[in-house]
């Protein structure tokens, strides 16, 4: 038969589109043609494929007019996980393998030219969007790609390491299986296996906070955020420990669920950034000062996840805050609100999921060293007030606790005993959230609207305090309701039914640290 079909997948965003490989020989001068609005990487595969073949002592059709067809031909397709399903389609072609038993398979893996495969980036995300999506087929992948895509619950996925492993299953029986046989005689079976659901349990916590010294109201400030999922804010002198604090910070959240895991693991792996041994912990991303707008929320073409997606369900860490570009900052403020980032191209759309926690760091001021009682400051009042203002109104808007981290005197910090372990404030800060979530079914963060009215239930006296206090200060609404969600957070770790006005007062300190610098 001179015209066979291979399935396979594209990646656009978190989405898997199905790709048919559409492989014709025909007569006329040989040549390899491959159409389909593929980019570089994929036509390239010509090569890969040709060397791959016939090192694997299979025939490829030197004298035929080899046509390639990646259908549906207006979406685009990157990487070479293309490799494997064109060189199935040529065998297929040339009556070399049953084309008609490939029908119920979706193949991916890149190609070497001794015809190994290697792993491909996506591979979880592919299994992922076809769990989502209730499309039951057989997965084909290389090593490490096929570990990666077993962790999905109900994922049948087989690992190969080689191109004739693969071409052994779908073989003609007869003289095509024995010349197979013979051509590599020490094939084994493990070449081609079906890879079991087994998703990795153990959870590493990372650096514990008891290594931090002293700073009682930062680890305070850490637990209320990881109760309720709220952003954080941590100002201070250069060597006070703010990023040792904040390092420190994904060790007092939850365990993740094994949906969470899987939404994570995706991206991850999406961008080629995700290990086997990183099943179920939640990230740190803390990107350089320098990060541009697009490599913090995503971009390019196709969209690729940029830092906040890499960080969903997890840590984004932000130090030096105000030498991040304005552009950089300004684009967290719409993920901040809704939990996605969209990346709109003129031919494409795509969006990721960005639930994240903030945690940012900063100086009080250019030289670091304002209101430090060690050190004096050489800023002039106009130096530090444009330092500041790098951080727009709607952004501080946006992060519910402000913290001052004051540096420890090298004597008290010797002489100071180790801090109170991760593990103790985990397990206080996961009560107080079992405690948000059996009574409104989500963290006190996600409260919205008429929730807010609902949920928080402040007394007559802490109402009363709540009117006052956000007169005097001009906060925004925007303010008023994150300061109430804090403090419902305060009262859910006190274990109180209503949120008091002492609960309030707490958060509203949280709110008033920045104004103060």
């Amino acid at each position: 038969m001179s015209l066979s079909l291979v399935q396979s997948r594209a990646l656009m965003g978190l989405d898997a589109t199905q790709v048919t490989v559409e492989v014709h020989l025909g007569n006329g001068l040989p040549s390899f043609t491959l159409v389909g609005l593929a980019e570089v990487e994929v036509k390239e595969a010509r090569e890969r494929v040709r060397c791959a073949i016939q090192n694997s002592q299979l025939d490829f059709p030197s004298n035929k007019k080899i046509t390639v067809n990646l259908a549906p031909a207006d979406l685009p397709k990157d990487s070479g996980r293309l490799d494997l399903p064109i060189a199935l389609g040529i065998l297929a072609a040339s009556g070399q393998i049953d084309g008609s038993r490939l029908a119920d398979f979706e193949f991916a893996g890149e190609l070497s030219l001794s015809g190994e495969l290697r792993p491909v980036r996506g591979a979880l995300a592919t299994a992922l969007a076809l769990h989502t999506a209730r499309v039951v087929t057989k997965l084909v992948l290389p090593p490490g790609s096929a570990e990666e895509a077993a962790l999905v619950p109900g994922a049948q996925v087989y690992r190969a390491r080689h191109l004739l492993d693969v071409v052994r299953q779908f073989a003609p029986a007869g003289p095509a299986q024995d010349a197979l046989a013979a051509a590599d005689p020490a094939a084994t079976d493990d070449g081609w296996v079906r890879v079991a659901h087994q998703p990795v349990s153990k959870r590493s916590y990372g650096p514990d906070l008891s290594d931090v010294k002293g700073q009682a109201g930062a680890k305070r400030a850490l637990e209320i955020a990881a109760a309720g999922g709220h952003s954080l804010l941590l100002v201070g002198p250069p060597g006070s420990g703010k990023s040792m604090l904040a390092h420190r910070f994904a060790g007092l959240l939850p365990p993740m669920t094994t949906e969470e895991a899987l939404q994570s693991a995706a991206i991850g792996s999406l961008s080629g950034r995700f290990a086997l041994e990183q099943w179920a912990q939640r990230p740190t991303c803390s990107p350089h000062h320098s990060a541009s707008a697009v490599a913090l929320v995503g971009g390019g073409s196709p969209p690729r996840p940029g830092e906040i997606s890499l960080a969903h369900h997890g840590v984004l860490f932000l130090d030096e805050l105000p030498e991040f570009p304005r552009a950089a900052l300004e684009a967290l403020r719409e993920p901040l609100e809704t939990g996605t980032i969209t990346i709109s191209r003129a031919a494409r759309r795509a969006e990721f999921p960005a639930r994240f926690q903030l945690i940012a760091a900063m100086n009080p001021c250019p030289c670091g060293y304002l209101g430090s009682s060690h050190h004096p400051c050489r800023c002039s009042p106009d130096q530090v007030q444009r330092y500041q203002s790098r951080l727009s109104g709607p952004l501080m808007d946006r992060i519910d606790l402000h913290v001052e981290v004051t540096a420890l005197p090298s004597a008290e910090l010797m002489q100071a005993r180790p801090g109170e372990a991760t593990a103790d404030i985990r397990a206080r800060s996961t009560a107080a959230r079992e405690r948000a979530l059996q009574r409104q079914g989500k963290a006190n963060l996600s409260l919205q609207g008429p929730e807010i009215d609902r949920f928080i239930m402040l007394d007559d006296a802490a109402l009363k305090f709540l009117n006052v206090a956000a007169t005097r200060l001009g906060w925004s609404a925007r303010s008023t309701h994150r300061a109430l969600k804090v403090a419902r957070t305060i009262a859910d770790l006190a274990g109180a039914q209503c949120t008091e006005v002492k609960h309030l007062a707490e958060a509203m300190q949280y709110r008033t640290k920045i104004s103060r610098l």
